[in-house]
């Protein structure tokens, strides 16, 4: 079997990163969410479906995003799905993992 192509570049943001100085910060490129489309990954715990449906609406009234795409792993305990990561790679420009209780 045949392991889909996946991009050979991947960006990681840090939202526990430590906040630079304005000059450090400027000189970073920000996530530009104009346009794109947003995938999340919901853990199967409770209440992410809520938290997932209220930033999804935020995203797109406030930052433009064109679609939002939402998959469910079927279990919090293992990992999401090889199919689905890919899936979710090739359609998406930014994948967000979640979590709720």
């Amino acid at each position: 079997m045949n392991k889909p192509a996946m991009s050979t570049t991947l960006r990681l943001y840090d939202p526990t990163a430590p906040r630079g100085d304005a000059a450090a910060k400027a000189a970073r490129p920000g996530l530009q969410l104009a346009g794109a489309v947003v995938g999340f990954i919901d853990n199967a715990k409770p209440n992410f479906h809520h938290l997932v449906n209220d930033l999804a609406e935020l995203l797109q009234s406030r930052h433009g995003v064109a679609r939002v795409v939402k998959r469910r792993k079927t279990s919090a305990s293992i990992p999401a799905d090889p199919a689905v990561i890919a899936a979710l790679s090739a359609e998406c420009d930014v994948v967000i993992a979640g979590s709720g209780d």
